[in-house]
């Protein structure tokens, strides 16, 4: 087990597919190891949950309303951010939608971490393991740098208001 530093520590609410969820805080460079989620616990335990246990970690704001929120879990339009906007189908048949980083370098290797549907929500990010997934489709490529936005061109008659005649 790595040391929690209280500084960097985030809190989180950790949904398990069988049992009820659970709250605490994790370290975000090192929590992911090699067997599970390492959680301190608000009790101050700590604790490693295993991969195949898991069906997110959401990192949150606040732990009350974490628990009793009920989220938008696809999106409804098609969204702003940059990124992959991607959809995934749990093991239990949930489906949850949410934009991943476009640079494939940060992908960690035990899952995915992305934005999800609802950005004013108490869910800040949420982290899924590959282990909860039975479909992860890539939906569309938002805020390509490949694409670039042509500047209209202005009108020949259009007259200039400060421009020396």
């Amino acid at each position: 087990m790595t040391a929690l530093a209280g500084s960097t520590t985030k809190k989180v609410l950790v949904r398990r597919f069988d049992r009820e969820a659970l709250t605490g805080f994790v370290n975000p460079p090192t929590y992911l190891l090699a067997t599970g989620v390492e959680l301190m616990k608000t009790d101050g335990t700590v604790a490693v949950v295993p991969y195949r246990e898991v069906k997110t970690v959401c990192f949150v704001k606040d732990f009350e309303a974490a628990e009793a929120e009920t989220n938008q879990l696809v999106f409804h339009t098609r969204p702003k951010m940059d990124g992959l906007w991607v959809r995934m189908r749990f093991r239990d048949g949930d489906v949850m939608d949410g934009i991943l980083s476009n640079n494939l370098l940060q992908l960690e290797p035990y899952g995915f971490t992305f934005i999800p549907p609802e950005p004013y929500s108490n869910n800040q990010k949420i982290f899924c393991p590959r282990e909860a997934l039975s479909e992860f489709h890539v939906l569309g490529v938002v805020g390509s740098p490949l694409t670039r936005r042509r500047r209209k061109e202005v009108p020949k008659e259009q007259i200039g208001l400060f421009e020396p005649e």
